[in-house]
């Protein structure tokens, strides 16, 4: 595995704010040749450091979606089953492990109140699920 450096790590910012800037532009950013650019950028891709590029879209320009956050206890020793079965529902956008009283945290992002509902059913009816919280998101700030 490798440990990325201070360099790195500006690249990775630069990157994060503009996937798409040119090698040209991101070397004008860091101060540093074209080349050396390239190369930690082919370092980083081939280490797995940097899985890909993606677009940032502004939640508040879909209006059409409902976005939640829902907090998930889980029974017992059953989290990793959980785990597969939320990852079948196309509207969980991410799901992560956490510390607490919840032992999950699932951003769910749904076209209508009545898929929304529908998720929170089908969630909430899997097996190892003891508890849930979840809470809609109106706007960003």
């Amino acid at each position: 595995m490798h440990v990325l450096d201070e360099l790195d790590h500006r690249l990775v910012s630069v990157l994060r704010e503009d996937g798409r800037a040119p090698i040209s532009k991101l070397a004008a950013i860091l101060g540093i040749s074209r080349a050396t650019v390239q190369s930690r950028l082919d370092r980083l891709i081939a280490t797995g450091a940097v899985l890909g590029f993606t677009v940032r879209f502004r939640q508040d320009h879909d209006v059409r979606a409902i976005r939640a956050i829902m907090m998930i206890e889980v029974t017992g020793k059953s989290t990793a089953a959980v785990i597969r079965q939320l990852g079948g529902l196309p509207e969980l956008h991410s799901l992560h492990t956490t510390n607490g009283t919840w032992d999950l945290i699932a951003e769910i992002r749904a076209e209508s109140l009545a898929d929304f509902d529908r998720v929170l059913r089908e969630v909430r009816t899997i097996d190892g699920v003891l508890n849930s919280e979840t809470s809609i998101l109106l706007s960003s700030v």
